[in-house]
């Protein structure tokens, strides 16, 4: 008997992914659910921001992160992983530095499109069905979403677009659980990130991190077993 398509909606982020911006690490990361269970998801993280007194439209990003509003942040947190329809799955590109493009015949761009789809592809099946969302950056985010779905759809010779259904940029302020993936991939990538001597880290933010590590029991350092669905991460490092 065929297995009944499910529709699962996936919101994708990205956090230094810029080849230049003197920061060691990259993070991409996608948080998905099945898309029957979006509306209640959306108004669980409502409820939270209500819950602590804050505008239902008031965007939670890792850089807003503050010790007046930790109460805030953790409740979100919890929520996340307290929700079993809610999945979350991240690679992290610990040196750039290393890069060495010009050696594997491509530029920046080439690659970052080659990670982006090794972050989806562990949550990609070809017996369901995708909308993929992409938070908006730049004027370029419309060009950048529609490489982004040739290049997943080449990978997984959906040329006739049955399997991801729709792959669109869209504002991650108007979009509740989009929030959830800021939060997340900026955790981790503070968790990795090398700064410069006599930088005072945020004892806020590293709450947070302590929060994640101690409810996902990982380290967010290294990578995780391949079919880890509520934290799934991947270590992504260049070839010798």
């Amino acid at each position: 008997m065929n297995k009944t398509a499910v529709t699962y909606n996936i919101y994708c982020d990205e956090s230094c992914h810029l080849e230049h911006d003197d920061i060691n690490v990259m993070v991409l990361g996608a948080i998905w659910c099945s898309q029957s269970k979006l509306h209640d998801i959306n108004q669980r993280i409502k409820q939270i921001k209500a819950r602590n007194g804050i505008s239902l439209t008031a965007e939670l990003k890792w850089t807003k992160v503050s010790s007046a509003k930790l109460d805030l942040y953790e409740d979100l947190i919890n929520y996340y992983f307290d929700d079993d329809d809610l999945h979350f799955r991240a690679l992290i590109v610990p040196d750039k530095s290393k890069l060495d493009h010009e050696r594997f015949g491509q530029d920046h761009d080439t690659w970052y499109y080659k990670m982006y789809f090794d972050m989806l592809k562990v949550i990609l099946s070809p017996s369901d069905r995708y909308e993929i969302y992409i938070d908006i950056k730049d004027t370029n985010s419309y060009a950048r979403a529609q490489k982004l779905r040739e290049v997943c759809c080449n990978s997984m010779y959906d040329f006739s677009e049955r399997i991801i259904q729709r792959l669109q940029p869209i504002r991650s302020n108007e979009v509740q659980i989009m929030q959830i993936v800021d939060i997340m991939i900026g955790a981790i990538g503070y968790q990795n990130r090398r700064f410069p001597d006599g930088f005072k880290k945020s004892d806020t933010k590293q709450a947070l991190i302590n929060l994640i590590m101690k409810r996902s029991g990982y380290t967010l350092k290294k990578t995780t077993f391949l079919r880890e669905e509520k934290c799934n991460l991947l270590v992504w490092k260049a070839r010798e």
